[in-house]
């Protein structure tokens, strides 16, 4: 017997050929079904973005966009749960706007990522609806000069992955929502953990830039990944140690791809990790993580930590990570190593290759502990509105 319909709202056909990108939705999908929910996902697209495999426009439904949607949803068996709508209302995979209006009227929870899901008659009628951010600092930020409009409206509960937001130590301002705070689900028997005979490299999946502009909070304005990268370029040279990126970078950045060349990366093609297998097979050949965060996570002490860090986690990889603030709520030095200089980088890859397999024993460790799905959506759950007083907790 079903817990009740839960409707996951996230971008994926938005983001084809992004085998990372798919799994921050996928681990929330897999999660509640393990927790004996009926899962359904819907993803808004402008039909505008979608292309043919040339990069030219083509009708949405004979897009490269659509292709990576139904591949994805069928491999893990949503492909009957499931629908790709064009923003205007328009279905392109699944089910109709009357079909999913009525799913919407009998869905007891709405799940909105990042607010993706704007079509009013799908986004009110849940009978819970919870935003959840995981771009802590941008989304706040956002809010507060107007940018996001009516994204956050209409929720009864705010999610955050800033684990450190609405606390003194966090600088990220939280306005006129109150942020409550959640780990990414990790399906731990989607990424048993796999054994290595012995350290071989760290590797890490990343974008050089990212998707957002800069944001400027409290006179200090931070940019994209690749400023945080910069700092520890020196890394391969200073440990003499493999450090492997797959690292998707537009051509006119081609002077800080050959920087990295030359300080001894092994720079990869995002095409290692295009699909789900693809960047989940890349995480399990993986020896160890090596990982920055986006500036604003750092500066702001915001507590962010990443989905993909956690399934290295999950496959019994060592992470040697950026410390967000995260630090301050999970146990760091076994399977998890942080820095915040260049010296503790070094010294975090070293201490993380002399000991590998006590390492790689910890993290499957903290990850069980931290992330197993059945943990945090219980805790998510525990901390929905129950009442409608408590769900007037809105934004204007």
């Amino acid at each position: 017997m079903s817990n009740g319909v839960v409707i996951v709202a996230g971008a994926l056909a938005n983001k084809p050929s992004n085998g990372g990108n798919a799994w921050t939705r996928l681990n929330w999908l897999l999660g509640f079904r393990r927790s004996g929910f009926d899962p359904y996902f819907i993803e808004e697209i402008n039909s505008n973005i979608c292309v043919a495999a040339n990069g030219q426009p083509v009708r949405p439904e004979d897009s490269v966009n659509a292709t990576y949607f139904r591949a994805v949803m069928k491999q893990f068996g949503f492909e009957n749960r499931a629908s790709l709508v064009c923003d205007d209302g328009t279905d392109i995979i699944g089910a109709g706007l009357d079909q999913l209006e009525k799913l919407a009227r009998h869905a007891d929870i709405l799940l909105n990522i990042s607010g993706h899901l704007q079509l009013p008659a799908l986004k009110l009628a849940p009978r819970c609806k919870i935003y959840l951010d995981d771009d802590p600092g941008y989304t706040q930020c956002w809010h507060a000069t107007g940018q996001l409009g009516t994204r956050l409206a209409g929720h009864d509960d705010y999610f955050t992955l800033g684990a450190n937001i609405g606390t003194s130590r966090c600088t990220i301002p939280t306005g006129d929502v109150h942020w409550r705070t959640t780990r990414v689900p990790i399906v731990l028997a989607e990424w048993p953990p796999i054994a290595a005979s012995g350290f071989d490299r760290f590797t890490t999946v990343a974008s050089w830039r990212g998707a957002f502009g800069p944001v400027t909070l409290d006179g200090n304005t931070y940019g994209p990944k690749a400023h945080e990268f910069r700092k520890f370029l020196a890394l391969p040279a200073k440990t003499e140690l493999k450090f492997q990126i797959v690292l998707d970078i537009h051509p006119a950045d081609w002077k800080d791809r050959q920087a990295l060349v030359n300080a001894g990366w092994d720079v990869a093609s995002p095409e290692l990790a295009a699909t789900p297998d693809a960047f989940r097979a890349y995480v399990q050949n993986s020896s160890a993580e090596f990982s920055v965060a986006q500036p604003i996570y750092v500066g702001t002490r915001s507590g962010w930590f990443s989905d993909r860090s956690a399934a290295y986690l999950a496959c019994g990889k060592p992470t040697l990570l950026q410390d967000t603030g995260f630090s301050r709520l999970l146990p760091t030095g076994e399977g998890l190593v942080t820095f915040t200089t260049f010296d503790e980088a070094i010294e975090g890859a070293a201490k993380i290759a002399s000991n590998y397999a006590h390492h790689c024993r910890a993290a499957r460790a903290l990850a069980e502990e931290y992330f197993d799905s059945d943990k945090v959506l219980a805790k998510l759950l525990s901390e929905i509105s129950t009442d409608e007083v408590e769900r007037k907790r809105q934004p204007a």
